[in-house]
């Protein structure tokens, strides 16, 4: 079976096990004032390198700020926000930003939009790297009934940060070293697709993303 295949199949049989988030959207934005700062008032962040929430699938966004607060995924500016916050809280938070519009996008002039694409639609074949169009869909609105996030727009250099986070696994296991890395994702796959991503290829995949809408 091949990898685009295998998994199509594990999205869909990840479905019936994936817990939707009910929040309460105006209590959510009651409760958003910490996230201002940061994400702004509508999830739209203006600042590159902390991502816009906006528009990202509820359930998504509720496993993000779980993972946080277990320290599952690391991050010492959001393990302090969600410190305080409850089950009910991340659910509203999250039931608030997925009602948001994501803003349009931008690549940057003289981004290797060719090379991002390729990657994007089309995988490494030289190394089996699985297309991202697989789990993210063409204009990149991911699979939310699968937990795969959208990526729709999403700033360049916040992309290029989470990209290397994972691919820093595969490092810290060839060379014995301890750097901080990012494992929270589904069944490895994103540890598993930057393992053999050069600088250069990942810039041009967050370029090309950053630019989808």
């Amino acid at each position: 079976m091949n990898k685009p295949a295998f998994i199509l199949l594990s999205a869909i049989a990840f479905v019936s096990s994936n817990v939707f988030a009910l929040g309460d959207a105006t209590k959510g934005q009651a409760k958003s004032a910490a996230c201002i700062a940061c994400h702004f008032v509508d999830g739209n962040s203006v600042v590159p390198m902390f991502p816009k929430l906006a528009g990202q699938s509820e359930a998504y966004l509720t496993k993000q700020l779980k993972d946080f607060k277990s320290g599952l995924r690391k991050d010492a500016l959001m393990a302090g926000i969600v410190a305080s916050l409850t089950d009910d809280d991340m659910d509203n938070l999250s039931a608030y930003f997925a009602k948001q519009k994501i803003s349009k996008g931008a690549s940057l002039p003289g981004a290797n939009l060719k090379l991002g694409e390729k990657i994007y639609r089309g995988g490494k074949k030289s190394t089996s790297v699985t297309a991202c169009i697989a789990c993210h869909g063409p204009t990149g609105a991911g699979i939310p009934s699968a937990g795969f996030p959208a990526l729709t727009a999403q700033h360049a250099p916040y992309v290029v940060k989470q990209l290397k986070a994972f691919r820093q696994n595969s490092i810290n296991a060839q060379t014995g070293a301890s750097e901080p890395s990012r494992a929270n994702d589904n069944r490895d796959m994103m540890i598993n697709f930057t393992k053999s991503l050069t600088n250069q290829e990942i810039d041009a995949v967050a370029q090309y993303i950053a630019g989808l809408y």
